[in-house]
C-alpha cells in the first residue's frame, strides 16, 4: 500500500469592492453610504477625520485625540516664519 501524499493548495483571494458613490448637495453635504458606515463602525455622534494625499482623501473615524484638537488638520501655519512670528503669543 502506497502512502498517500496530500498537498494543500492555498489560493489568495483578493476581495474587490465596487466603487461606492454619494452625491453632494447644494449645501456641500452628503450621506455616508451604509457600507462605509459599517466598515468604519460609525454611529450617530461619531466624528470623522479627513486626510488629503495628492488626489485622494482618506476618511477615518476620528480618535479621541484628533477630536479634542481642533487645529490638528491645519498645516498652513507650520512654517519656520510662522513659528517665529507666533512664538510669543
Amino acid at each position: 500500500m502506497r502512502a498517500a501524499r496530500k498537498f494543500l493548495t492555498l489560493a489568495v483571494v483578493q476581495m474587490v469592492f465596487p466603487m461606492i458613490k454619494s452625491k453632494l448637495t447644494t449645501k456641500a453635504q452628503t450621506t455616508i453610504p451604509q457600507p462605509v458606515r459599517a466598515a468604519l463602525r460609525l454611529k450617530e455622534g461619531d466624528e470623522l477625520a479627513y486626510e488629503i494625499e495628492a488626489d485622494r482623501v482618506i476618511l477615518t473615524k476620528a480618535t479621541a485625540a484628533l477630536a479634542d484638537d481642533p487645529f490638528v488638520t491645519f498645516s498652513e501655519w507650520e512654517g519656520e516664519a510662522d513659528r517665529k512670528a507666533y512664538a510669543k503669543l
